[in-house]
């Protein structure tokens, strides 16, 4: 019983509850950032091949293979186009840095939250296992003693004492407080509670509500 119910045990079931709550809130939010990522990459790769066209356009317009008036003034606004785009580009670019950097922020904190969880866990874990080593030397003293008390209990009690641990859950033998069974918590009557009274001291007396052995 003190095994299953440790406090730190539901205290580490509701650490991984706190954990498992904030991975599907932080799922969401990557998301949302692996959309804005997909959307940044493409608009970088456009802005670089605008800006590959601009610089062959820049480089045809002063490499002097031409002189013609009007292709010049082609590709003039050819690159006045280009860094029109360009420039339209990068604004769309700043816009995703700008939605993003609350995503990335919330994604920090999460973060951060996780490890305090995390190892809040461990921490836990380790109580667990403190406390359960300490449970494990204190039911092995208490083995040993039931090993030596055994031997001064006469085989027919010893072997209805075990048969009834069976039945009753592990509790065999009650005491008798005042005229209730402090196995079951039943009242019995006030002749029951006469008569076992009134048995010898060396006589085997049960509960009539729950057939335990009674220790007077």
């Amino acid at each position: 019983h003190r095994r299953v119910h440790l406090p730190q045990r539901a205290e580490l079931k509701a650490r991984e509850q706190e954990l498992a709550k904030l991975a599907a809130a932080t799922a969401e939010v990557v998301g949302q950032r692996s959309v804005l990522s997909r959307d940044e990459k493409r608009l970088e790769d456009e802005i670089a091949l605008v800006r590959d066209k601009s610089a062959k356009a820049d480089k045809a317009l002063y490499s002097g293979a031409t002189n013609s008036p009007k292709e010049l003034q082609a590709l003039q606004d050819e690159i006045a186009m280009f860094a029109r785009r360009q420039r339209e580009l990068e604004d769309q670019e700043l816009e995703l840095m700008e939605t993003a950097e609350p995503l990335d922020a919330e994604l920090a904190r999460a973060e951060a939250k996780r490890t305090e969880l995390d190892a809040a866990c461990v921490a836990l874990l380790g109580a667990i296992a403190e406390a359960e080593t300490a449970i494990d030397a204190a039911v092995a003293e208490a083995e040993m003693e039931r090993a030596e008390a055994v031997t001064a209990v006469p085989e027919p009690l010893l072997e209805e004492y075990n048969a009834l641990r069976v039945r009753m859950g592990g509790v065999a033998a009650a005491r008798l407080v005042g005229n209730r069974c402090d196995g079951c918590h039943l009242t019995l009557s006030a002749m029951e509670v006469d008569e076992l009274r009134r048995a010898g001291a060396d006589t085997l007396v049960h509960c009539s509500e729950c057939g335990r052995l009674l220790v007077r």
